[in-house]
């Protein structure tokens, strides 16, 4: 037997299964009588639906049943409300419309659901959609977040004027103006953090059950956060959240775009009830480019204020969150929380006075993917100090240096008042650089200049405050046959918690790794969960099992005390044995456990908990670009990092979750954008012909190496490790194509960077 414990790299127990194709996706389960559903989606943007005929299709073959909204307002069905329906700084409610879960008067977004068909089969469920007759009455669309404010712009709804969910200013406008009138210097960049598609391999999908003579539906899915959505799905069928069982088995990605609810889970559930049998839903790929939440797509006007020796002394953001056709999930809270709390949390900045907007538009319902909201304030702030160095004539690793919180203030406290406990910053950049070779720069950016190319470095200091759901639990159970089966709340979709958390418990508990088996992924198996979201899984689950450890501990010990006929004070716990002081009498923990279960007093120990503060990963990514000036083509040539990500519970595990999270980042920059014809509002990049996912070869060897500090604020001292990537890569190559490209008058460069975007900016500039 053996036993991987904290910071060891045992490779990940979950790859064989995977490897060998022995996963159990959605479309991998088995039902017997299953019956096949296909969503009838709106094709314009923006219209009235005047009428729908569903005759011709409810006489097709095969067909059981052509629903509408007609028939969710007999059954009395709600439709879904936001997770985030207030600021959560403020309690001022959002204004919103609900989004229907079958559009009944008007159709708001390309894709939204207006009939639902189920069949015998997927091929005579979708001959049976083409027969549904809708008349829709087009109405002008707006697509973009100024766009939808500008005066005399379609509004979507009566109840939202001005298409404005919330209209905030925060911080201290007073103190900004008063720094930026004495400034020495002042930078200012209009920035777009443009929309992307997060594209799981494993497409969004679900089977619905239902049993008469209990009541209850049950729905296997493909999900991040199966005991929130459940609760959300539970409202709008109408029924008590233990009539509702959500089953997640293997996930294949989620990215953010898995987070929250979709009607398609509250449809194919009340589908199967209507039927009377199972009913299967998977999306096609088109309908993950038109209905899966998108992340991103806010724009702002900012600016920064420096002395005469480039202290920052204040910074001015006016920003608007393009949040879509309706509020979804946190779709107002990324704009009012993550946003607003790492304003200046890196960085030393006195003075901040922030103005957000959150409006509507005629576009998929934004959600989340990597780093929402703290991925567009670190490329704000990491645009505007480059901008700034070129400006005024700073060193930009200098500039960085002098304004940086130092590690001996840790635990600092920043001007929204949110605190950071751990990081050593300036350390953690100068270790990136020397590993980058920024000393060697100029040779390769001669060479690439010989051979007519312009080279480019740059550089991006990441943060991110990890947590996710405030609440998460744990029940570990010791079971006859010896083992330990770890229930979590939280989820794994391939970040290889399967491998991570029993090193965790065997750690604490000295049993052998395999012994502990992860169970998870069942509303059944513990009474709540807070997903897997915002990088929180070995954070909050972690904490949960070192505490429950603790108290099995303590259990233990009592029963240990009676077995060795030793005082309770005199027996110590060590690498899974209970040991009496001064002496070699010991007894296994499994052993303790075994007789437990005999008296009645079992080990068996369940434990929740709610955090107060949140983790915060942070680190500088270094990259060096190529830019042909005759073609705008630009390729990456290095990426280098030094994170920190606190206690490394499996340092291979997180290597990994980093550059997954750095090809992410790498896309938004490089490839990816979610595009609409602005007058039509169609999907313009809707399938991998159009939109551009990176692939092997549009990515260098990534470098990256750690400089951990412990986190303060949890008993492993981890800080959450998957996003760090898709926040760092995004300004960091914004800012190595701006310094390529600087000696041609180029001074402000947005996303994606295709060769047409890149080579349109040189000829501006020219």
């Amino acid at each position: 037997m053996s036993r991987s414990v904290i910071g060891d790299s045992p490779r990940r127990r979950e790859d064989a299964r995977f490897i060998t194709g022995r996963g159990a996706y959605i479309d991998d389960l088995k039902f017997e009588n299953l019956a096949r559903a296909v969503f009838l989606r709106a094709p314009h943007a923006h219209a009235r639906i005047r009428s729908i005929d569903t005759d011709a299709a409810q006489h097709a073959p095969g067909v059981l049943a052509v629903l509408t909204a007609a028939d969710v307002a007999a059954d009395g069905l709600k439709s879904l409300r936001p997770y985030a329906e207030a600021n959560v700084q403020t309690g001022e409610r959002f204004i919103f419309d609900e989004q229907p879960l079958l559009a009944a008067d008007k159709v708001r977004f390309i894709g939204e659901t207006v009939a639902m068909v189920v069949a015998e089969t997927l091929a005579q469920a979708l001959d049976a959609s083409e027969l549904i007759a809708v008349d829709y009455e087009p109405l002008p669309a707006v697509t973009s977040a100024y766009a939808a404010i500008a005066s005399g712009a379609p509004q979507l709804s009566q109840d939202v004027p001005g298409n404005v969910c919330m209209d905030w200013k925060v911080g201290d406008a007073t103190g900004a103006d008063a720094a930026f009138a004495r400034a020495a210097h002042i930078v200012s960049l209009d920035l777009d953090n443009h929309r992307v598609t997060t594209n799981p391999i494993e497409p969004r999908g679900s089977v619905g059950t239902f049993d008469p003579a209990s009541g209850r539906y049950t729905l296997h899915i493909s999900s991040q956060s199966i005991h929130a959505n459940r609760n959300h799905a539970a409202r709008a069928l109408g029924v008590e959240t233990k009539d509702l069982r959500f089953i997640a088995p293997d996930v294949g990605g989620g990215f953010g775009a898995k987070n929250f609810i979709y009607v398609e889970h509250v449809l194919v559930a009340w589908a199967a009830r209507k039927v009377g049998r199972p009913v299967k839903w998977i999306a096609t790929r088109s309908e993950v480019f038109l209905a899966d939440h998108p992340s991103r797509d806010m724009q702002a006007k900012a600016s920064l204020a420096l002395d005469a020796a480039g202290k920052f002394l204040a910074l001015k953001v006016a920003s608007v969150a393009n949040v879509g056709a309706y509020l979804a999930g946190v779709g107002g809270g990324v704009p009012t929380y993550q946003y607003v709390h790492l304003q200046g949390t890196v960085y030393r900045l006195p003075s901040i006075a922030l103005h957000v907007l959150v409006v509507l538009s005629n576009t998929t319902p934004i959600g989340v993917m990597r780093g929402p909201g703290f991925a567009e304030t670190v490329n704000i702030l990491e645009r505007l100090i480059d901008a700034a160095a070129l400006q005024a004539g700073f060193d930009r690793a200098e500039l960085r240096r002098l304004n940086m919180v130092p590690a001996h203030e840790m635990p600092m406290t920043n001007a929204f008042g949110f605190q950071v406990d751990s990081g050593a910053f300036a350390q953690t950049m100068d270790k990136a650089l020397e590993r980058a070779d920024l000393a060697g720069f100029e040779a390769r950016r001669r060479q690439s200049e010989a051979r007519g190319l312009r080279r480019g470095l740059g550089f991006a200091y990441h943060i991110k405050g990890t947590g996710g759901a405030p609440e998460e639990n744990v029940d570990i159970r010791f079971e006859a046959d010896g083992t330990v089966s770890l229930i979590t709340g939280t989820q794994h979709i391939g970040q290889g918690h399967e491998t991570t958390f029993p090193q965790i418990l065997a750690h604490r508990l000295g049993v052998a790794n395999e012994k502990i088996h992860l169970r998870q992924g069942d509303t059944d198996l513990i009474p709540f969960g807070g997903g897997h979201g915002s990088s929180r899984a070995t954070y909050m689950g972690g904490t949960a099992m070192w505490r429950a450890s603790d108290e099995i501990i303590q259990k233990g010990t009592a029963l240990a005390a009676d077995m060795l006929e030793a005082s309770e004070a005199d027996i110590r716990f060590e690498d899974g044995r209970f040991v009496v002081s001064g002496t070699d009498r010991a007894v296994g923990l499994l052993e303790v456990a075994a007789l437990g279960r005999e008296k009645g007093k079992p080990l068996d120990t369940y434990h929740f908990w709610k955090r107060e503060h949140l983790t915060f990963p942070n680190g500088t990514h270094v990259v060096e670009v190529e830019v042909d000036p005759e073609t705008g083509q630009v390729t990456l040539e290095r990426y280098t990092g030094v994170d920190d990500y606190g206690v490394l519970v499996n340092p291979m595990v997180v290597t990994g979750q980093a550059h997954g999270a750095m090809a992410q980042g790498i896309g938004q920059a490089l490839l990816e954008r979610t595009t609409y014809d602005p007058q039509s509002g169609q999907m313009v990049a809707g399938s991998f012909m159009d939109y551009a996912l990176p692939r092997a070869d549009d990515l260098p060897s990534f470098d990256l190496g750690f400089n951990a500090t412990r986190c303060t604020t949890n008993p492993l001292g981890v800080k959450g490790c998957g996003e760090a990537g898709a926040i760092a890569a995004f300004p960091a190559i914004a800012n190595a194509i701006l310094d390529a490209l600087a000696p041609l008058g180029v001074t402000n460069f947005d996303g994606p960077a295709t060769p047409g975007r890149v080579w349109q900016a040189m000829a501006a500039a020219r």
